[in-house]
């Protein structure tokens, strides 16, 4: 039998619940045709990069299975019918991974709890407009092509 790994999204207004009934169906349609799911993995509603058949988000969900193409036929062709799926993918692998998928490991070091608090940062913190002038860039100064201007004697003296 050959190794697969097979991801699906389901549209964002059903429940994880839901989600997981359609998992176990999958599951059985795969056992019914003499093969077997090594690991599934529930990713969580994630954001979608574009929307696919109106859904901006989808709850993403990873099968690794182990099972002859006919079944993967019937199981595709089951999910294609259901109106919650809005997308799916089947790829066939050498062998699947051990441990956690890149997707949960991604979402475990996003967890940034264990790394305390920010210490001084360098500079003085100020923007663009913060720093001081100095001869005003490529062009020169402000007023470097000009003459300096005389200096203004008070009214009174003469």
């Amino acid at each position: 039998m050959a190794l697969y790994e097979h991801v699906f999204l389901a549209r964002q207004d059903v429940t994880a619940q839901q989600v997981e009934t359609l998992t176990e169906q999958l599951k059985s349609i795969i056992t019914a045709n003499g093969g077997s799911i090594a690991k599934a993995e529930y990713w969580g509603i994630k954001s979608l990069a574009y929307r696919v058949k109106k859904n901006r988000r989808a709850h993403f969900t990873l099968l690794n299975i182990d099972a002859p193409a006919a079944a993967i036929a019937e199981m595709e062709r089951q999910m294609r019918i259901n109106e919650d799926v809005i997308r799916l993918l089947t790829v066939r692998v050498e062998a699947h991974e051990d441990g956690p998928s890149a997707m949960l490991r991604k979402r475990e070091d996003s967890d940034r709890d264990d790394r305390g608090e920010r210490g001084e940062r360098r500079g003085g913190g100020g923007g663009r407009f913060d720093r001081e002038r100095s001869g005003g860039g490529d062009r020169g100064g402000r007023f470097s092509g000009r003459a300096p201007a005389p200096a203004a004697q008070p009214a009174g003296e003469a």
